[in-house]
């Protein structure tokens, strides 16, 4: 059997920044696609162990090149904002996602981690649960006084859908719950889920019936759950997993085997695979039993779930981006097959970018049928000389669209030459070209279209970004409408949207004469427009759609200049005094910015038309002034940060998180800004800094007692 060329994709070490930087674009806009299929659409075209070993890559990069997170990375971001039919629910307490592994060592180095971040000994003992991890919908189920009340979605991880009436159909999930020790009220976490047995029998009840087949247990969860029709999902029958919890009045237990259990005990269904470890060994053990009985269990698994017992040590760890520290997904192996490329088609994004994707002959990987896979660039092309025609080993992993490993030798057609990247833009026909990095000299591995603006592949997508849901959000205003104005001449620029209602007789057709539209959808087409002639800074600034500038980062900004005029003067001053210049810095030591974002800023104030844009749109709209909420009671609430030198009584990571959650913002070095400084023994440079700006110093015991009265 001839063999595939192994993995070609290069090293982390290996990288330059430039390319660094380009792939994390990549990857971030690829996995953002896969949320929203997964997610919202119940479509995925990739299988789990293809998207999450493209998360891994992400997370890899990010850990070497950690001044190159992007505001939008899928490490800060947790599925897709909810859409539809169906109503919202604002989760009162975020329903987050876990950080992935797939090596026994990285579980070996999570339980070091969490041993550094709570101070102890490297052989210190850390109790641990582990169990499957279900591949099905998570839900949230929340109770008053033991009557369910309301059922959600994760959605976007903040909101999601309301799905209470269909929840409530699942016969073994409880409507009341009478125990005396149930608090109220509680909000009970799980996963909803197929049995591969009854999911075997509803797709041959589908296929007689001429109904939709479904792809694999779990979209047919998340399908049955999402009906309209009530009758259709009770008629399905969906089973529950409890495993975690939200907002709760109290916990009747102090672990979470002992949380668990109580789910039991109140009558809701656990996995009975749930075990207790005390060491990296056991836990690695489990992972191979589990995974040697995984093809004899009757639901999906792809994985296994490590949590820290202890429910106090789960408080203290808390959070990272959005995952907790204090628990894991030991993820099993992605899958791969061979298929042939047919043909690479190149892509315009909304910044520029030229992105090449295989078209492939049609493949089931694991059970997804996979027909597009990414080639990331054309340094990737060329260095893995993939050519059209060639049958290609493809594994759903590294890349949310699957990624192309490399050809097979011996099946290679006799006519196949090496592929020749295009030099101009597909759309538009403008110079494509690939910056060169003036620090570094090198070019940048993604060749971008020189056409801006007149680039009608960037002209739409940035319109299209600029009304997406977590920009101005503008009802009605969608892609199609968005593609079709811009054709028309009413849309081309962000404020023309708002002279829409004055231009609409300047169109070939009256816009309430055309396809989908009539007299009322347009009248509440104006009026989403008007509702978004006040819009929050946050909004604003994502809706700019400045490269590396996410929902994150524009909060991040917004919360430091509070105003747009602020910002705009900050970053104008920074354009002016060049990266070795103080505006420039003082952007720069904003916690959650790096040079990269910086960068940015500079780059998209440094362009007159630009400016001109934002001029326009001030003629049109007003942006709020951005107030961050108060923590109540915080003596450090607003006030900036920085430790140095040796904690003794907390970790470093323990002390930040602490400071964080009173309100203040931690940053990494000290200016005229920094508040208060906490040094510790062996304090260097830092507070001779302090010193010189007169900021005020205290010591571990003291910052300990100022914010104990918190």
């Amino acid at each position: 059997m001839a063999k595939a060329r192994p993995p070609t994709s290069p090293s982390i070490e290996s990288l330059s920044k430039a390319a660094a930087r380009a792939e994390l674009e990549q990857l971030a806009s690829e996995i953002a696609g896969h949320d929203r299929r997964y997610h919202l659409e119940d479509a995925p075209i990739v299988s789990d162990a293809a998207y999450d070993a493209l998360v891994a890559r992400n997370r890899a990069i990010e850990a070497h090149f950690p001044e190159l997170a992007r505001p939008d990375s899928p490490s800060r971001r947790v599925g897709a904002t909810p859409a539809g039919p169906f109503g919202k629910v604002r989760h009162r307490v975020p329903m987050l996602s876990l950080g992935n592994a797939f090596a026994d060592d990285e579980i070996r180095e999570f339980l070091d981690r969490v041993r550094r971040f709570l101070g102890l000994d490297r052989d210190g003992i850390v109790e641990t649960t582990a169990e499957p991890k279900i591949d099905g919908l998570s839900i949230s189920l929340r109770y008053e006084r033991g009557r369910l009340i309301e059922g959600a979605t994760r959605g976007d991880g903040a909101e999601g859908e309301n799905v209470t009436a269909n929840v409530a159909t699942i016969s073994g999930l409880p409507k009341r719950v009478a125990a005396a020790d149930f608090p109220s009220p509680f909000e009970v976490r799980g996963e909803i889920y197929f049995a591969r047995s009854d999911f075997l029998k509803l797709n041959a009840a589908q296929k007689a019936d001429g109904g939709k087949i479904f792809a694999n247990p779990r979209n047919a969860a998340a399908g049955s759950l999402r009906q309209l029709d009530t009758t259709i999902t009770a008629s399905r029958p969906l089973r529950f997993f409890a495993y975690t919890w939200g907002e709760t009045a109290s916990l009747p237990a102090t672990t979470q085997l002992g949380m668990v259990e109580a789910f039991s005990r109140w009558g809701f269904p656990t996995n009975p695979l749930m075990k207790l470890c005390k060491s990296a060994d056991e836990l690695i053990a489990y992972h191979q039993l589990i995974g040697e009985q995984r093809a004899a269990l009757d639901y999906d698994i792809d994985g296994v779930v490590y949590k820290v017992n202890r429910l106090d040590l789960q408080q203290r760890l808390g959070f990272v981006s959005r995952s907790p520290r204090w628990a894991i997904a030991h993820k099993f192996p992605a899958e791969q097959a061979t298929t042939v490329l047919r043909e690479i088609e190149i892509q315009v994004g909304r910044t520029g970018a030229l992105t090449p994707v295989a078209r492939l002959e049609p493949v089931n990987v694991g059970g997804v049928v996979v027909t597009n896979a990414t080639l990331h660039n054309e340094e990737e092309i060329a260095r893995k000389d993939i050519r059209v025609g060639d049958t290609v080993t493809v594994q759903r992993a590294g890349d949310v669209i699957p990624q192309v490993l490399g050809f097979i030798l011996e099946k290679r057609p006799r006519d196949a030459v090496p592929y020749v990247f295009p030099a101009t833009c597909p759309a538009c026909g403008s110079h494509a070209v690939r910056d060169v990095n003036e620090r570094t000299g090198k070019s940048d591995v993604v060749r971008r279209c020189a056409g801006g603006l007149v680039c009608p592949a960037q002209a739409v997508e940035r319109l299209k970004h600029f009304v997406s849901r977590n920009a101005f959000d503008i009802e009605g205003l969608g892609e199609k409408q968005i593609e079709a104005f811009h054709q028309d001449g009413l849309i081309r620029t962000p404020a023309d949207i708002f002279r829409l209602a004055k231009r609409q007789g300047q169109a070939r057709i009256e816009i309430e004469e055309r396809e989908g539209f009539g007299k009322k959808k347009v009248q509440n087409l104006f009026a989403a427009i008007e509702a978004r002639r006040t819009i929050t800074l946050p909004r604003f600034l994502f809706g700019l759609g400045i490269r590396h500038i996410g929902e994150t980062t524009a909060r991040d900004l917004a919360k430091a200049y509070g105003t747009l005029d602020a910002l705009s003067k900050a970053a104008l001053a920074a354009v002016d005094s060049g990266p070795d210049g103080e505006a420039y810095a003082d952007i720069d030591a904003i916690e959650g910015i790096g040079e990269t974002v910086v960068d940015a800023l500079v780059g998209f104030f440094g362009e007159a038309h630009n400016l001109a844009v934002l001029d326009d749109l001030g003629s049109q709209i007003v942006v709020e002034t951005f107030e961050a909420p108060a923590t109540a009671g915080s003596p450090v609430a607003g006030k900036t940060v920085v430790f140095t030198g040796t904690l003794e009584r907390l970790s470093r990571a323990e002390a930040k998180a602490q400071a964080e959650r009173l309100g203040a913002k931690v940053s990494g070095s000290v200016s005229k800004k920094t508040d208060i400084v906490v040094a510790g023994p062996g304090a260097g440079s830092k507070l001779a800094e302090a010193q010189k700006h007169g900021v005020k110093v205290l010591s571990e015991e003291e910052w300990l007692a100022l914010i104990g009265s918190a």
